[in-house]
């Protein structure tokens, strides 16, 4: 009777330290994703500022200015770590196009807070990198706890489902914004 009193209780606290260890990862995830929403946030915050400074100088360009904003709105309007990533993704590319924009303008690329402006994106482009790194290590590990048994019975048992990595398409976008000045 002890033998199986001993067995019942070393399941219970298997039990509660696996969960424990499964909210700890979810947490770490959720954490981590908030950071990569607060950068996020940050670079959103500096698009229109940036798109004011080259409007400036390059009136004709509207199009690339246009493709920003409209990416910028559709990327805030989303929820979705696919859709989010997706959308991240082309609108990276269009911040270095709109940074390939100002080379073609001497002014602009003169212009002191146009430059200040490029220094803060090319500083959150590297937040965002980095807070995806952990975040996409946060995902990983509950991901594995998730899949790995015996957790996956708990985890299982308490509708635990893993997590999607915040992925870049191509290796040109793990590259913050090169500064104009040289």
């Amino acid at each position: 009777m002890s033998i199986l009193l001993a067995i019942v209780i070393a399941l219970l606290v298997w039990g509660v330290v696996s969960y424990n260890r499964l909210v700890r990862d979810r947490n770490r995830t959720l954490n981590a994703w908030s950071d990569i929403d607060v950068q996020l946030k940050r670079r959103y915050d500096l698009i229109p500022k940036l798109v004011a400074a080259v409007d400036q100088y390059a009136r004709f360009e509207r199009s690339t200015l246009t493709t920003l904003t409209e990416l910028r709105s559709r990327t805030l309007q989303t929820d979705d770590i696919d859709t989010k990533g997706t959308l991240e993704n082309e609108l990276g590319g269009q911040l270095r196009s709109l940074v390939a924009l100002a080379e073609a303008y001497p002014e602009l690329k003169a212009d002191q807070s146009f430059l200040q402006l490029q220094q803060n994106l090319t500083d959150i482009e590297n937040q965002i990198q980095y807070a995806r790194r952990f975040y996409n290590g946060a995902v990983r590990n509950l991901n594995t706890r998730i899949d790995s048994f015996p957790d996956l019975l708990i985890a299982r048992l308490f509708n635990y489902r893993p997590q999607v990595f915040f992925q870049l398409q191509s290796a040109a976008e793990t590259e913050p914004p090169q500064g104009i000045a040289s």
